[in-house]
């Protein structure tokens, strides 16, 4: 049975662990990694979430794969090959090691924008992050043990930000900012 899905107070630390292992891929995939972004919700100070870090690392193409699964591999990330997810390449934390999402995507592509575009709305609506939050703790009461279950129920929240977020980053001239790592 999978883990009990669990909502975290914010953690301070979240961005110094973040810090940590960004300058550790970056170290590891030097100029392959256009970009090193921290993203998800531990990536909004102030959001309470499932204590996983997310990096998102963007690169000029998914292929050739070796490029960055050789380095991250090397590093002990678990290539998720079965991810039916096709815009991005997916790995995991090493057994026993702390929970963390690597998702590999093409820079500029849509998907890629949008993980960071999210992450910057939240960051600078501290009112909807706060609705966020409370949806997920719902939510992990709900589904309990279900993580798709869960990461489904999540999705009506997440487009209704999506459309503030998309309004909002026409108003203000929203572009990425520097990679974070």
């Amino acid at each position: 049975m999978a883990d009990k899905i669990e909502i975290f107070p914010y953690d301070p630390a979240w961005p110094a662990l973040f810090a940590q292992l960004g300058a550790t891929l970056r170290q590891a995939l030097g100029h392959v990694a256009l970009r090193i972004d921290h993203i998800g919700s531990t990536s909004v100070p102030g959001l309470d979430a499932k204590p996983v870090i997310d990096v998102q690392i963007a690169v000029a193409s998914l292929a050739p794969l070796d490029a960055f699964r050789v380095p991250l591999t090397q590093l002990g990330y678990v290539f998720r090959a079965e991810n039916p997810e096709l815009t991005k390449r997916y790995f995991r934390e090493a057994p026993g090691q702390r929970r963390t999402h690597i998702h590999v995507r093409k820079e500029g592509s849509w998907a890629q924008q949008f993980a960071l575009l999210f992450r910057d709305y939240m960051r600078t609506h501290p009112h909807d992050a706060r609705r966020y939050a409370e949806v997920k703790y719902g939510l992990a009461t709900q589904y309990g043990h279900d993580r798709q279950g869960y990461t489904e129920a999540k999705t009506p929240f997440i487009w209704e930000t999506m459309l503030k977020a998309d309004r909002w980053s026409q108003v203000v001239g929203w572009e990425p900012g520097p990679s974070d790592a």
